[in-house]
């Protein structure tokens, strides 16, 4: 009974842990990545680039991995949720005991890790989106300049 009691503690905490520690690691990722693409669209010269695609291949580098941790953090915090309501069921079974008090606790505690996802991939979203646009902008002002080279050309 010891070994079983002291195996579901290690579970607990290593799922806590675990599952808090990757969705901190995706929301410090996203916020690293963010910023260093926004440092990197203020320094930019459109001018030192002779065609687009070169262009667009520096500007959309890494924002995938934004959008990959905005659409994947809710599912890392529902492993945990999961998780955690499987080893909270296991407890009471294992107790052979219905004690509502700690059904209502190991459940708000698995919960905690789909809200804990959430929050770290809405932020992800609206800077991938903001990352997007910068993009877009900055693409159009590079076909601008073009247009206007090839007019006075002309």
């Amino acid at each position: 009974m010891q070994t079983t009691a002291s195996f579901l503690q290690y579970a607990e905490n290593a799922l806590d842990y675990g599952v808090m520690g990757i969705l901190v690691l995706m929301s410090v990722v996203t916020l690293w990545l963010f910023i260093e693409r926004m440092m990197f669209y203020k320094s930019i010269r459109i001018e030192d680039y002779k065609h687009r695609d070169a262009l667009e291949v520096d500007l959309t580098d890494n924002i995938g991995i934004i959008s990959a941790i905005g659409s994947n953090a809710p599912y890392v915090g529902l492993l945990g949720t999961v998780l955690g309501i499987m080893i909270t069921f296991y407890t009471l079974g294992d107790v052979g005991a219905v004690d509502a008090k700690r059904i209502m606790t190991g459940l708000a505690l698995a919960l905690k890790a789909t809200a804990m996802g959430l929050i770290v991939a809405m932020p992800a979203i609206i800077a991938y989106t903001i990352v997007l646009r910068k993009v877009e902008r900055i693409l159009a002002k590079f076909d601008v300049m073009q247009e206007e080279q090839e007019e006075m050309r002309s």
